[in-house]
């Protein structure tokens, strides 16, 4: 039962990974898009923070239930 927590929790957590990649896939985006039109810098930083907190929510998401997994299923 202990391995099967612990590959559990883990894959929960792996949800970062995919946070990391689509945060610098946006962010590479951003900046060739300012690169490429620069008088549309503020509304490019806003779509980019908006779309980088829903990233990382996910990521902090996967992160609390690979938590409760461990000390709930302990």
């Amino acid at each position: 039962m202990g391995t099967a927590i612990a590959i559990g929790a883990g894959v929960a957590v792996m949800t970062g990974i995919g946070a990391g990649i689509g945060i610098g896939i946006a962010t590479s985006k951003a900046v060739e898009s300012i690169a490429k039109k620069p008088e549309a810098k503020g509304d490019i930083n806003k779509a980019l923070l908006l779309g980088c907190a829903l990233a990382e929510a996910t990521a902090v998401y996967g992160l609390v239930i690979g938590i409760l997994i461990i000390l709930v299923l302990k």
